[in-house]
């Protein structure tokens, strides 16, 4: 029954692993050829697959868990869905429900303890109850704002037989996701916008989640407003775009901070308005009314006022607003734009001879033509990632935001990879994150996956060395990585070719090289370890604390 709900819901692909409460499940898998099984090493790895691959392919992800720890190890990878709006399946096999409150091995409540990061959960008490709960489970993950839902099945319902009869739809009481902004709202929208002279567009995730690229940029072009992202927004927009500001907020371009602090509207497109992007409130835009559109209410209002919050899917609001929107020139406020550019201009690869991780990625974004899909792990190596690489289409950066989970880096890559095999896939990597999921080279190899994987090893924990250095009188503690493994060597050891990077010269050559080979590649990128990712505006601070890139020496 779970494998044929899938397959009616147009699975391809589960990532998981499996162990005695799910082997029911894995025994009916024979039967069902056309559903690959990809084994992952640890069901983090499973969760955050699933979690790349619905990023990449923006269609639900599934994962697969044995219960107790098997399902208590998709907790991060879960959660990480969750914060980042990633519509994620999560199938566990749970103790017998005799056993259910008995403490018995391997029991653990998984429902209760997903309560707070999935969308929706379910506890499956009948066979009966499989097809209409999967049904549900696709349906809620997948709409309004989507998420993670968590299926748990305890392992004598796996063993129960029932007539299977799936759903063609669900209807649940409670559950009406709207869809469609509301005519007068979006009205107000477009003359707020006809009459602004300093107008900001901030796209967020909601853009890539609802694919309105096209709308986005018919709206930016038409009315010839500067569009900056989230940094989970970068890639909805051409980075090489005349009205591209790049990214805002704490690592964000000085000049986009600048702008939207100038600007008169904003216009906040599936944008949360987080902490990471307005820094202190009170001090956020100060001259802008707001209008914020998002397909969950709940966000609307809830850390910056609005003027006019519009409810509905992104793609269907901009829709009906870009007719409404007159056409502008705005020239003095493109001008004012230009003029923030050259008195801020973007910190990056700077000119040295030292290996800096700005320049690998800028060169890896020249090679690849700003086509790659690019996976990051969290850290400095992710922020010089969202500044340095060009992405030239769009939904091509599949990162952890909200989460800001470590070891992103591998796992996302590989469900990443199996999404969007037409890709060239490429994993930016820090050292210390990919030493926390690097079990899953194995699966990399025994899936034939040509991910190429970039790690900015800096032998350092980055981020939490840079902020020791900034804030906490370079007391450095626990911060330096001086057992980490020969990369290179652990690369070979896994049958994935490695190479080694140390100088400036060899950059080009190894990511040619990487290019090249049709299988898995892994560059161990010996970078500077004292580099530090800018501007930085501190925690808690405004755009007028901002910390700019230091005057260097060459």
């Amino acid at each position: 029954m779970v494998w044929e709900s899938l397959l009616k819901e147009g699975v391809e692909v589960a990532f998981g692993l499996p162990g005695g409460a799910s082997l029911p499940l894995y025994n009916a898998l024979p039967d069902y050829p056309q559903l690959r099984h990809v084994l992952s090493r640890h069901e983090q790895g499973a969760a955050m697959a699933a979690d790349g691959y619905a990023r990449a392919t923006g269609r639900p992800g599934v994962c697969l868990a044995t219960s107790g720890p098997g399902a208590t190890n998709l907790v991060t990878g879960i959660a990480c869905a969750h914060m980042d709006s990633v519509p994620v399946v999560a199938i566990t096999a749970q103790v017998a429900r005799t056993s259910i409150g008995q403490d018995a091995f391997q029991e653990t409540d998984i429902t209760g303890i997903t309560l707070p990061i999935t969308k929706h959960n379910y506890l499956v008490m009948s066979a009966a109850e499989l097809p209409q709960t999967i049904k549900e489970a696709f349906y809620i993950a997948s709409t309004g704002r989507p998420g993670p839902v968590l299926v748990d099945i305890p392992r004598d319902v796996l063993l129960e037989e029932a007539e299977f009869a799936y759903p063609e739809r669900v209807d649940i009481r409670g559950y009406r996701p709207t869809l469609r902004g509301n005519i007068p709202q979006i009205r107000r929208a477009a003359s707020l916008i006809n009459r602004s002279k300093q107008p900001i567009i901030i796209a967020g995730h909601g853009v890539t989640i609802s694919k309105a690229f096209d709308e986005l940029r018919a709206l930016a072009e038409k009315a010839q407003i500067p569009v900056t992202t989230t940094f989970l927004g970068v890639s909805s927009f051409p980075s090489d775009h005349p009205l591209s500001l790049g990214m805002l907020g704490m690592h964000g371009r000085v000049h986009a901070n600048l702008a939207v602090a100038e600007s008169d509207l904003l216009i906040g497109l599936g944008t949360r308005f987080v902490d990471r992007i307005t820094g202190r409130l009170d001090t956020f835009a100060p001259k802008a009314r707001v209008i914020h559109v998002d397909v969950d209410p709940a966000e609307l209002g809830k850390n910056v006022r609005v003027d006019v919050p519009v409810v509905g899917d992104l793609r269907l609001v901009l829709k009906e607003l870009v007719p409404l929107v007159e056409e502008k020139r705005r020239e003095e406020w493109l001008s004012r734009m230009e003029q923030l550019r050259r008195e801020h201009p973007p910190s990056g690869d700077r000119d040295t001879d030292s290996l800096i991780p700005q320049h690998v990625i800028r060169k890896i974004s020249e090679l690849t033509e700003g086509k790659a899909l690019v996976v990051t792990g969290v850290g400095q190596h992710q922020m010089w990632t969202a500044q340095n690489y060009s992405f030239r289409d769009s939904n091509l950066l599949v990162t952890s935001g909200g989460l800001g989970s470590m070891g992103f880096e591998v796992p996302a890559a590989v469900g990443a990879q199996i999404g969007r095999p037409d890709r060239v896939v490429w994993s930016i990597c820090g050292d210390g994150g990919f030493q926390m999921t690097m079990y899953e080279l194995a699966t990399v190899v025994e899936n034939e996956l040509p991910i190429k994987f970039a790690i900015m090893n800096n032998r350092r924990l980055g981020m939490v060395r840079q902020w020791q250095d900034l804030f906490f009188n370079k007391r450095y503690v626990a911060t330096t990585h001086t057992g980490s493994p020969d990369l290179v060597a652990l690369a070979r050891a896994y049958g994935i070719h490695g190479l080694r990077v140390s100088e400036k010269a060899q950059v080009v050559p190894a990511i040619e090289e990487a290019l090249g080979h049709s299988g898995p590649v892994l560059i161990d990128f010996l970078v500077e370890p004292e580099e530090n990712v800018y501007p930085f505006i501190p925690p808690g601070g405004s755009v007028n604390s901002v910390l700019e890139e230091p005057q260097q020496e060459a």
